[in-house]
């Protein structure tokens, strides 16, 4: 949906060149008798969190990282599932745990995801972890904003001076952003779906990162010209007047619909990328990052705790 002009930043690209990294670090490791592990905890049969469960026990099979993916009913309670962390913060062959998101509603997530052992905390979620990354200490960080800066610098985008707009206040996405992009020392501007006029704030934006979870949230209309945009979103969408509004004429996109019956779309409406300096697109973009920094904070918690080198 570009005209040309704009560069398009390929996150699978960069994952790969990531995972090559980890995969040295982790041959490294291997010689001096450390072989890494991750557990990942899944709650229930959501289909989108099924298939980012088996995408990260793949890469570490990829990697030679040892897995343990540990799935259990939706029925599971807080205490329960409590009492499932507690045995894997004991295990010394565990690393890291993940405890993949969203949990069933009747499930206490902050208690779960407080019981962490913060030196095991993979997604960077764990309170004391937080306020590590809030006060600029060393932290294990989200995997996705870890994701974007890594982005942003090995495609030597300016970041330091820049104003960055980060619209989404999420815990996993948007908080942690902002602050990652604060500590490269850009002048950051959150907003939300409370925001008063969103468009004012975000034609503004150098950078513009967009993870509030609606497809298409941000339009052309939106962004300043020539400015990098970040799409963290991942949405499906199967209504034929929703593809059309977003994809018609696309042709490509249009063989994939009528073949699987819905298609993948950011936070971004597509026209926005035409207006843009760089663009991540959905797919290929800040997705394919996420699990790549989950391959390297899983390594980075194995030295921490084994002082492994």
């Amino acid at each position: 949906m570009s005209t040309g002009k704009a560069r398009v930043l390929d996150g699978v690209s960069i994952a790969a060149t990531i995972k090559s990294e980890v995969a040295a670090e982790l041959a490294a490791m291997r010689r001096a008798g450390v072989t890494p592990g991750l557990a990942v905890v899944l709650v229930g049969d959501v289909a989108a969190s099924q298939i980012y469960v088996r995408s990260k026990v793949k890469a570490c099979g990829e990697l030679g990282i040892y897995s343990d993916m540990m799935v259990r009913s939706a029925t599971t309670t807080t205490e329960e599932l409590v009492e499932i962390v507690a045995g894997l913060n004991a295990r010394a062959e565990i690393d890291g745990i993940l405890v993949q998101l969203p949990l069933p509603k009747h499930v206490d997530t902050r208690k779960v995801l407080d019981a962490i052992d913060p030196a095991k905390d993979v997604d960077g979620l764990h309170p004391m972890n937080v306020g590590c990354l809030q006060t600029g200490r060393p932290a294990l960080a989200p995997c996705t904003p870890a994701g974007i800066i890594e982005m942003l610098k090995r495609e030597r985008i300016p970041i330091s001076g820049q104003h960055a707009v980060v619209v989404g206040r999420s815990d996993l996405a948007g908080k942690p952003a902002a602050i990652l992009l604060l500590a490269e020392n850009a002048t950051v501007t959150i907003c939300h779906s409370k925001t008063r006029d969103l468009g004012a704030v975000t034609r503004t934006a150098d950078i513009l990162v967009a993870a509030i979870g609606i497809p298409g949230f941000i339009t052309a209309e939106m962004v300043k010209p020539g400015a990098v945009l970040v799409d963290v979103g991942i949405n499906r969408i199967s209504e034929r007047a929703e593809f059309e509004k977003f994809f018609a004429r696309d042709a490509e996109r249009e063989a994939g619909f009528a073949k699987r019956g819905y298609t993948v779309i950011g936070d971004m409406d597509p026209r926005a990328f035409e207006v843009s300096g760089a663009y991540t697109p959905v797919p290929g973009g800040v997705g394919a990052l996420t699990i790549a920094m989950l391959m390297s904070n899983t390594v980075c918690a194995a030295k921490q705790r084994r002082g492994a080198r």
